[in-house]
């Protein structure tokens, strides 16, 4: 059991740098991009979003909100993901940035970032915001940094459309570090009978398989192109979980990206910028 775990971990984590290509080579570099100004991310995106944090979104940074395009949402991987950014206009932009999650994706080919209005407007000077919005798009600089949750250990909620016994739909939240969750498998407490979910989009994962009883999980956690299993030696899950409840997995996640900063420009320097 234990080699074909292992097996499957090389596979995953194989698979997951192929996909990310140079993007998973440079996961600490300083990029440049665009950036524009979302009324619809203020304070939580319409609907549930592409990533499906729907109203959680707000709770989950504060409403520092951005919609990704193709390269940082990466086909719902993205989710979730932290970045720093700061816009390039001395005259109106703050140098120290602002830091924002990750939890929806657009289209446009035009910018990399759709900005809520409280990460828009930490963009700029003091007083200056309000001059920032009347500007189309934005040059700025950004990098992706560990998530910092605090005191919030990872956690599950069990979605709406979830049907007991065995039709489970579950949403990750407060994913710490520079990570992505590549599998998530469920099983009894105490049992080693896994049965694999499969993901719905960014931080949503499915079965219609679940086990009756207490469930714990288990994961496939990356940071860069290290990837290790993580899971809860406990109960997470009850055996009567409800819709719209909210479940402590009782572990916290916090590894960083660990490939430094190749093939970007500025290398370790650019990686290490401190923007205060």
């Amino acid at each position: 059991m234990g080699v074909f775990l292992c097996l499957l971990l090389v596979l995953l984590v194989s698979a997951c740098s192929a996909a990310g290509g140079a993007s998973a080579g440079g996961e600490r570099c300083v990029r440049q991009g665009k950036a524009s100004y979302a009324p619809s991310l203020s304070p939580v995106p319409q609907g549930s979003g592409v990533c499906g944090y729907g109203a959680m979104a707000a709770e989950i940074n504060g409403g520092f909100l951005a919609a990704g395009g193709p390269r940082q949402h990466r086909g719902g991987l993205g989710c979730g993901r932290c970045f720093q950014m700061r816009c390039k206009d001395a005259k109106l932009c703050s140098s120290r940035g602002v830091r924002v999650v990750l939890t929806d994706f657009h289209r446009s080919n035009r910018t990399d970032f759709l900005l809520g209005g409280p990460a828009f407007a930490g963009l700029a000077k003091p007083g200056m915001a309000h001059e920032l919005k009347r500007l189309d798009a934005l040059s700025v600089e950004y990098k992706r940094i560990p998530c910092d949750y605090k005191d919030k250990n990872l956690s599950i909620r069990v979605e709406e459309e979830s049907k007991s016994p065995s039709n489970l739909v579950v949403k990750f939240l407060y994913q710490g570090g520079q990570t992505d969750i590549l599998a998530v498998d469920v099983a009894p407490v105490g049992s080693s009978e896994w049965r694999f979910m499969t993901r719905v989009r960014g931080p949503v994962w499915h079965t219609d398989r679940a086990p009756a009883g207490p469930l714990q999980f288990r994961a496939v956690v990356t940071g860069g192109y290290d990837g290790k299993w993580v899971w809860a030696e406990r109960e997470v899950l009850p055996a009567h979980w409800r819709p719209g409840q909210v479940y402590d997995t009782g572990v916290r996640i916090a590894d960083v990206a660990s490939d430094g900063c190749r093939g970007c420009a500025g290398g370790a320097a650019a990686a290490a910028l401190d923007w205060k």
